[in-house]
């Protein structure tokens, strides 16, 4: 059985000791070398976590068999790895079958779950359950697309409290929406990409966000709302909401400011691309590497997050924003940009620096593949060796549902 322990990270830990003289449990000791936490005194109380001035105290493992405080004093780094002679587990990779089928199903594309980037950090995956979820409360709920636009895409801030909820960007959170179905059984959970980066909505404030569609469906003369969809859409300042997670391991930000990164989305699956965005700005001002989104929708009322889209600068980030309905203009899409953009393209894509993330509806896979095996024709490369080779690396991730 796997157990949740609170440690301290020793490689960025300055041992001022802050957090020892806030917990009350006397669960947190120094030896002079590393500061530790107690496991059997420690009951999660969260005084420690806020005064830390590097963060080493907001670390979080699920185990088989907790750490000694022995075993900490003796670190030079938090432990990484698979279970070995003492029967530790590393960071849980145990996740429920709802969820697996999820995430196998969104990453086929790509051939199933692809490696992580080399340079990515090391993601926390299941730190809470159905049983166990963290609570968090709403802060704002406000709609990023126009009123009039026929789609309603919500952006949702979730303020988290004193709950500890390591996150990075790529990663997923699990929403169980309250009530049963017509069977009397409880809803089936829902994954939603987180679009804050790491530090979340606003730094220092222990707060998250997701980008959430309203689904409202006409068939056979009846009208069918997404049961999570239209839960979260609705949910008002103050509300509470369970959430589970995280999850995902792969579809991770390289953090390396050279790195480019190709960023191909529709409608929600903007959010980990709005994430890593934020991260980048927020802390690799002065990247060397290229930032290039291709971002696809009806109109432009109807693309989440157009506004503060146009207001970045261009030397963060190049946008590709490609709509299928303006009226007078002929249907453009993501894949067709592409291709217009093809000396761009095969430029980054000889790079060994470069990778490519693919977010959205699952319908745009195999027109994206197609767009970039016509850049690669044009230019005497071979996309099939590159795609490949890249998967191989950690540096093309498909998402899709």
């Amino acid at each position: 059985m796997l157990v949740r322990q609170h440690l301290i990270d020793p490689e960025i830990c300055i041992r001022c000791e802050t957090c020892a003289e806030m917990c009350q449990q006397d669960a947190i000791s120094y030896d002079g070398v590393n500061v530790v936490v107690d496991y059997s005194i420690c009951n999660y109380s969260m005084d420690c976590i806020a005064p830390c001035p590097t963060g080493a105290i907001d670390s979080w493992v699920m185990v088989e068999n907790p750490f000694s405080v022995e075993d900490q004093f003796g670190w030079e780094e938090l432990p990484a790895g698979s279970a070995g002679e003492n029967g530790h587990a590393e960071i849980a990779e145990a996740v429920d079958e709802e969820v697996s089928n999820m995430l196998n199903a969104a990453h086929a594309g790509a051939g199933g779950e692809t490696r992580r980037p080399g340079t990515s950090s090391q993601p926390c995956v299941n730190l809470y359950s159905r049983s166990a979820p963290v609570v968090a409360q709403v802060q704002g709920n406000f709609r990023i697309t126009d009123p009039g636009a026929g789609s309603d895409v919500r952006h949702i801030i979730l303020d988290l409290g004193a709950s500890a909820l390591p996150v990075l960007e790529g990663q997923s959170l699990g929403v169980v929406p309250p009530g049963q179905d017509a069977r009397g059984r409880k809803h089936h959970m829902r994954l939603y990409s987180l679009c804050s980066p790491r530090d979340g909505e606003r730094p220092n404030h222990n707060n998250i966000a997701f980008t959430v569609k309203r689904v409202v469906e006409q068939r056979d003369g009846a009208v069918l709302r997404g049961v999570a969809s239209n839960y979260m859409c609705d949910l008002k300042k103050g509300d509470t909401v369970e959430l589970t997670g995280p999850y995902g391991s792969t579809f991770l930000m390289p953090d390396n400011p050279e790195a480019n990164i190709i960023m191909i989305c529709t409608g929600t699956g903007s959010a980990p691309f709005r994430a890593m965005t934020e991260r980048r700005r927020r802390t690799m001002p002065g990247a060397a590497g290229d930032l290039l989104l291709f971002f696809g929708a009806r109109t432009p009322g109807e693309l989440p997050y157009f506004g503060p889209l146009t207001k970045l600068p261009d030397s963060l980030i190049r946008r590709e924003l490609v709509f299928s309905r303006e009226p007078d203009k002929p249907k453009e899409y993501v894949q067709d940009r592409i291709r217009k953009c093809a000396d761009r393209v095969a430029a980054l894509l000889s790079s060994d620096q470069t990778y490519i993330y693919v977010c959205g509806l699952k319908g745009m896979e195999q027109g994206v593949e197609d767009a970039f095996a016509v850049v690669c024709s044009e230019h005497s490369l071979d996309w099939v060796r590159i795609r490949s080779t890249m998967r191989a690396e950690g540096r093309l991730h498909l998402e899709t549902y």
